[in-house]
């Protein structure tokens, strides 16, 4: 058991960085471009962590706690979720609620931290940012829930039984539950179409605009804790791909293959389309709610035997 932690540790610390290394090695190579090395956005973090940071003089404390919170969210999020070994560190009933709401203080501080410059296009990004997620939450929720209620098991384990116990429902909710997931990993990782991570135009940067007056091991935590948080995602994917009863060095190996599997895909997306404008980032995100609703469809036909 020590040793299925330990697994689970390293590749919830590491496997991040190389993930956005895939992704921007994908979007190079759809570029016709040799690309850097998966391993740079690891180079790039200990070179930002060795650096000196700048603190404006309009911040107070709440600036320079927000990227440990950020950090520590993630990684405590982290504990609820079935990593590479199919295990878990914490297994409790309702951990979905602890999860959603682990990370949303992380985004919280996150927030704050922006606004808390006094930057006009930091507070911009920040609003921007809030109420993409105010719209991921709900659509998020439905789909866990109406999960749990098909398989009988009231944590994330439920994702491991969807296809195994509920035949073409559960094959249903499954490719369902798999492209809502993906969508909030696109919104909550600030990739295109409804965010860019290499824009530099601050009236349509979102994530990347409240990171502006971050330098040094501060920038560093802060893109460190998103890059988790994208893996983690990935991991929920996983759990509805990969058969729970499988030695767990064939879990292993398939989940570091899905993820890198999404990570392809996420460059492929980024390379194949622009993002999308404004106004229309919202109904891009909303088809979350509207497939989590298809979802409590099939679930209540399975249930009520319709």
């Amino acid at each position: 058991m020590i040793i299925k932690l330990l697994v689970n540790l390293i590749i919830l610390l590491f496997v991040p960085f190389i993930m956005t290394g895939l992704i921007n090695k994908t979007k190079a190579f759809w570029a016709g471009r040799k690309g850097a090395s998966v391993f740079q956005p690891l180079y790039d973090f200990v070179k930002l962590v060795k650096k000196d940071f700048v603190v404006s003089k309009t911040t107070s404390a709440v600036f320079n706690i927000a990227p440990v919170f950020a950090v520590a969210s993630v990684l405590f999020a982290g504990l609820f979720v079935p990593l590479a070994t199919g295990n878990a560190v914490i297994i409790t009933p309702g951990d979905v609620v602890i999860f959603a709401y682990t990370l949303g203080l992380g985004k919280f501080m996150m927030l704050i931290s922006a606004m808390d410059t006094g930057s006009s296009f930091e507070g911009m990004g920040a609003s921007r940012e809030a109420c993409f997620s105010a719209i991921v939450e709900p659509a998020f929720f439905m789909l866990i829930a109406s999960v749990m209620v098909l398989t009988g098991i009231p944590t994330f384990y439920s994702l491991y039984g969807v296809v195994s116990s509920s035949g073409i429902y559960g094959i249903l909710v499954a490719v369902f539950a798999v492209i809502i997931l993906f969508i909030m990993l696109l919104t909550e990782g600030a990739r295109v179409p409804v965010d860019d991570p290499d824009t530099h135009l601050e009236l349509t940067m979102i994530h990347e605009v409240m990171l502006l007056d971050n330098s040094g091991l501060d920038l560093a935590l802060f893109s460190w804790a998103n890059s988790i948080k994208v893996l983690l995602i990935s991991s929920l994917i996983a759990c509805l791909i990969i058969p729970f009863n499988i030695p767990v060095v064939l879990h292993i190996l398939c989940y570091l293959l899905v993820a890198g599997f999404i990570a392809v895909a996420v460059g492929t997306v980024e390379s194949g389309m622009a993002r999308i404008r404004m106004p229309h980032v919202f109904e891009f995100i909303f088809i979350m709610s509207s497939l989590a609703l298809v979802v409590i469809s099939l679930v209540m036909a399975k249930v009520f035997g319709g």
